[in-house]
């Protein structure tokens, strides 16, 4: 019986080409849609990251300016990521597509977040929760030997507590009443006193 075996200088032929082309194009495909899911999961993350340095989970609240930096920081990752990555992702035509996309995220988060155009009272209040409580954190945990300084936290760490209760009250009034648009309104609905302590002492 005689075996024959394919020159390996032999021409490939049309079937050969097509197989390749096809073999290719799925590993391109399943390549950018890894990408895309590394990009998407990148974000969320970073989105979770900026709540680490909050003094107390108590403090975690949704913020709609950290998800425009979260989208911020997500679209620059695929502009660094894609050029490193260049010679693993060669279709331009996607590429171009990808740059395109992450320019157009990065500027319009760049835009809502420094113009706060779409934060009314209770976004902006609910934003400035955790950054209160990053506030306490490091005014409770920094390692001051200046005694005029130590009391200085001491003052930000009282004023921060008491302002993150007096949000935390005018965003259950809004919600239940509305916002106070006149001064007699907000005569009539007047925030209650509280208080702040601080447990570090000078």
């Amino acid at each position: 019986m005689t075996e024959t075996h394919q020159d390996a200088t032999q021409p490939a032929t049309s079937t050969d080409t097509d197989e390749k082309v096809r073999t290719e194009g799925n590993s391109h495909g399943a390549g950018y849609g890894r990408f895309a899911a590394m990009i998407a999961t990148s974000t969320v993350v970073m989105f979770g990251l900026m709540y680490l340095n909050t003094f107390t989970l108590e403090h975690v609240r949704w913020s709609e300016t950290r998800v425009y930096m979260a989208l911020l920081m997500g679209a620059t990752m695929a502009l660094i990521m894609l050029g490193f990555m260049l010679s693993m992702y060669r279709n331009t035509a996607i590429n171009i597509g990808i740059a395109v996309a992450a320019v157009v995220v990065f500027a319009s988060s760049l835009a809502l977040v420094r113009s706060q155009a779409t934060v009314g009272e209770s976004s902006w209040m609910r934003a400035m929760i955790p950054h209160h409580s990053i506030a306490i954190l490091t005014s409770e945990r920094a390692d001051l030997e200046d005694v005029r300084v130590c009391e200085l936290a001491v003052e930000i760490i009282e004023a921060q507590q008491r302002e993150i209760s007096e949000m935390d009250w005018l965003i259950a009034d809004i919600a239940d009443n509305g916002p106070a648009t006149t001064a007699q309104e907000a005569a009539n609905r007047p925030v209650p006193e509280f208080s702040g302590s601080a447990t570090r002492s000078c």
